[in-house]
């Protein structure tokens, strides 16, 4: 994808040539369509930190619209593959060196926390504060909770907010990070609760997006509002209603009431032979003939 962007956006180039001053105003669709592909190039090459030479990437792109390049397609796609893969390559040590050093934060940031008043820590390690108490029973994990919410990382950057949303959230308790099936299944309907989980209950090594970075331990205000039950569809209830009975197979000799439908083998179609529509009335007649047959062998 990130290839297919970065040789749109030279093509776009093409329609944006070199001028002594730069335009504050763009007078037709054509110069917006050609600005426009020009900011799609230059964003990816800023956000994938490319090092690019200004006058040569122009140059290319001149010499591509006159047909005059100094490299061949072929060496053209073999550099660009180069490129990608020592991008990819960087990029991957630098979610691993700052993987490495978001787990040593949340170490840290965790091994205090827990020793602060009010807050909880499970055999887990995932630590909870409770903000305010509710009541009733708690939902089970094949249930349905509906919540609000707001996430954040340990230096307080928010990331999340279904109250900014104005609409709480509504999922199966086994369909979040581990951290919140846990804390779920202990709260009850109007619970607010502080939680703070460790990587390895949250997103661990993948992290999520840009901004939950790879081994993030993550701070959650949550409010459990309501929940639903949803028994297990394989479940089996005892004493329940007996299954249902199965269907009863058809006689061998039950009377054929609708046409047939012969249909030769492939072979025989290359011979010439036909589909045939056979009534009902005559599949017995035939029936008795190939009996007849049969007995005389």
């Amino acid at each position: 994808m990130k290839k297919q962007l970065l040789l749109i956006g030279i093509l776009g180039l093409a329609l944006w040539p070199a001028r002594a001053e730069d335009k504050t105003e763009l007078k037709d669709q054509k110069e917006k369509l050609s600005y426009s592909i020009g900011m799609n190039l230059g964003n990816n090459l800023r956000t994938q930190e490319v090092d690019v030479d200004r006058d040569i990437l122009f140059q290319g792109v001149r010499d591509a619209l006159a047909n005059k390049t100094i490299l061949s397609e072929a060496d053209a796609r073999q550099t660009i593959s180069t490129w990608q893969r020592e991008a990819r390559a960087k990029q991957e040590e630098r979610r691993k060196t700052q993987g490495e050093k978001n787990k040593t934060e949340g170490e840290n940031f965790l091994a205090e926390n827990k020793s602060k008043p009010g807050v909880i820590t499970l055999p887990s390690g995932l630590q909870y504060k409770v903000l305010s108490e509710g009541k009733g029973n708690s939902p089970k994990a094949s249930d349905q909770v509906s919540v609000h919410y707001r996430g954040t990382l340990i230096d307080g950057t928010e990331f999340d907010n279904s109250y900014k949303r104005g609409q709480p959230a509504t999922f199966g308790v086994t369909g979040v990070i581990r951290g919140w099936t846990e804390a779920l299944q202990l709260m009850r309907p109007g619970d607010k609760w502080q939680l703070f989980i460790p990587s390895d209950l949250a997103y661990a090594e993948r992290g999520k997006g840009a901004q939950i970075a790879p081994n993030a331990t993550l701070i959650f205000e949550v409010e459990l509002l309501s929940f639903e039950h949803s028994e297990p569809a394989a479940a089996a209830t005892v004493g329940g209603p007996p299954p249902p009975n199965p269907p009863t197979p058809k006689a061998a000799n039950q009377p054929v009431t609708s046409d047939i439908i012969k249909v030769p083998s492939a072979e025989e179609l290359k011979k010439g032979a036909k589909i045939e529509i056979i009534k009902a009335d005559e599949l017995e007649k035939l029936q008795k003939e190939a009996q007849k047959e049969k007995e005389k062998k």
